[in-house]
């Protein structure tokens, strides 16, 4: 896999966090997955009128990883035997894939790729998690 060096980036950069938002259907089992089965701190909660709940929580360092149609096939053959990526799959780093996932299954994920390491030096596992979400666990190698 070739590498080119990032974009020069600006002193300082407008964007100041990537927030994810996640609507949930039965927002207690999402908070429940997020925060006590995969161990997100739980940063603020608000609640509001007709039943409005609204929690953040903490999920370490973002980025934005973009990928084109090719790249996409690749990790999908890697990763999880060739089934295909959903539009949209969040990606977090942990210290031990492997118990990670058996939390997450154990939570309440359905299973799509146990953990395997990658040509990318990384262990990787692929869940779809509550409320239609496409989860990719892993652990860097290095």
């Amino acid at each position: 896999m070739t590498t080119t060096d990032p974009a020069p980036s600006s002193p300082a950069t407008p964007v100041r966090q990537l927030r994810l938002v996640i609507v949930a259907e039965d927002y207690a089992a999402a908070l429940a997955f997020y925060r006590d089965t995969l161990g997100l701190p739980q940063q603020e909660a608000y609640s509001g009128g007709d039943g409005a709940e609204v929690t953040i929580l903490d999920a370490g360092r973002a980025t934005l990883e973009i990928a084109n149609a090719s790249q996409v096939r690749l990790i999908d053959r890697v990763e999880a035997n060739g089934k295909p990526s959903l539009k949209l799959r969040v990606a977090f780093e942990v210290d031990d894939a492997r118990s990670v996932t058996a939390a997450a299954v154990d939570g309440g994920a359905q299973l799509v790729a146990e953990p395997r390491e990658t040509p990318w030096r990384s262990l990787n596992s692929r869940l779809n998690a509550p409320e239609g979400i496409q989860l990719t666990l892993f652990e860097e190698l290095d």
